[in-house]
């Protein structure tokens, strides 16, 4: 089963919907599909996986004519359906700070006969859905299919998983910002602290901080994914044998996540796409939040701000 939460909020005529699916309470049903398209970073060079695309398009119901918003274009799986429902009939409007990922994915849709007059590609922030709504009008609907795609992981260059070689960066936008190397020497040990504890609730955030910051005082680097594993073992040696390689692995996912999702400012990109979101959403409109990350609480504090109703229930095939 999903796990599915619903809200309306009413604003003068107007009728929002807004529903947020998390997989991980389903692990039985996409445990594969987590595995190899989210987390793992094995998939075979090309290979995509979508998750929950049914549960998505039953929850819209789109219609031809109609104006949608894909936040997170990726490799384009979701859009591609949605398009398919749509019938040349309409527009879907789609974001990716990804400039790399994004250029693939708008000559594949290209080819299928999916062009500039139904599918317009934005390189920029979905936080940024007012300036595009601005353009487009108001959305009958809006996914946000949160967190990175199985391509950037399967780029060792990208620096995204710590089970491939390559330089320490992270950026969803590798021509903008720091990267995660960068970022690192730049924050002291509290600093480095603080971010693994609120961006994965990290419990060995102080020990972790610590060696980071003897590693520097020490004159040694930490710019590869290989350097900054290498350090999460050493650090987490003291751990029992028997417990020692799973507790590393979920270590490891844990602060590269951390890092990730602080170079990126995942976080307050999405409380400011979530407090601009009653104002682009047409009459009766829909919202789908698709969440892989875990902080769904991001997610019920803006739906308490609204002042809805909710209703958590399931969905089924």
């Amino acid at each position: 089963m999903l796990w599915v939460k619903e809200a309306e909020k009413s604003n003068k005529s107007a009728l929002f919907r807004y529903v947020y699916i998390t997989k991980e309470h389903n692990p039985e049903k996409y445990s594969d599909e987590i595995e190899k398209a989210i987390q793992r970073g094995n998939t075979p060079a090309g290979m995509h996986i979508s998750i929950a695309v049914n549960e998505i398009l039953e929850f819209f119901q789109i219609k031809p004519g109609q104006i949608g918003f894909d936040a997170t274009l990726g490799y384009g799986g979701h859009t591609l359906e949605m398009l398919k429902c749509l019938e040349h009939q309409g527009c879907i409007f789609a974001t990716d700070v990804d400039p790399i990922e994004s250029q693939k994915t708008k000559a594949r849709l290209e080819s299928l006969g999916y062009g500039e007059d139904i599918l317009k590609i934005r390189n920029m922030n979905f936080s940024e859905i007012d300036k595009i709504s601005k353009e487009a009008g108001k959305f009958d609907f809006i996914l946000a299919d949160l967190g990175v795609s199985s391509m950037q992981i399967d780029n060792p260059d990208r620096g995204f998983t710590y089970k491939r070689e390559g330089p320490l960066d992270l950026r969803l936008n590798p021509e903008k910002g720091v990267s995660a190397a960068e970022r690192l020497k730049e924050m002291n040990q509290y600093e480095i602290k603080g971010m693994l504890l609120e961006n994965s609730d990290e419990p060995h955030a102080e020990i972790i901080s610590k060696a980071i910051i003897n590693r520097f005082e020490e004159g040694e680097k930490i710019e590869t994914t290989s350097q900054l594993r290498d350090l999460i073992e050493d650090t987490l040696s003291f751990i029992p044998s028997k417990d020692r390689e799973q507790e590393i692995k979920k270590t490891c996912q844990r602060v590269f996540q951390a890092l990730r999702n602080d170079v990126n400012q995942e976080f307050e990109v999405l409380y400011d796409f979530l407090e601009k979101l009653p104002d682009v959403l047409a009459p009766n409109g829909a919202a789908t939040l698709n969440l892989k990350c875990d902080r769904p609480f991001i997610v019920n504090s803006n739906f308490n701000c609204y002042n809805t109703s909710s209703l958590m229930q399931t969905l089924h095939h």
